[in-house]
């Protein structure tokens, strides 16, 4: 059904779409819709962050315990 809308299509549901509502309007809603995106876009950032830092710190250490352990008892003796 939407296969063929086209360029005039989309134009007459603009005009709609500005006639219905108003420039005000619209302006204010594209406004929150744009902050909206920005906060999405942070969260997602910080989400990737944390998974690096948790990534990070898991690999600092993969040293097996009974190597350690084994080790430790080396240097006492």
């Amino acid at each position: 059904m939407l296969n063929n809308i086209g360029l005039p299509g989309i134009l007459l549901i603009a005009v709609v779409v500005l006639v219905l509502f108003g420039r005000g309007k619209i302006s204010s809603l594209m406004g929150e819709v744009g902050k909206g995106i920005t906060s999405f876009k942070k969260g997602i950032n910080e989400g990737t962050k944390e998974l690096e830092t948790e990534a990070a710190e898991a690999a600092k250490d993969v040293t097996p315990e009974a190597e350690l352990d084994a080790a430790a008892d080396k240097d006492k003796a």
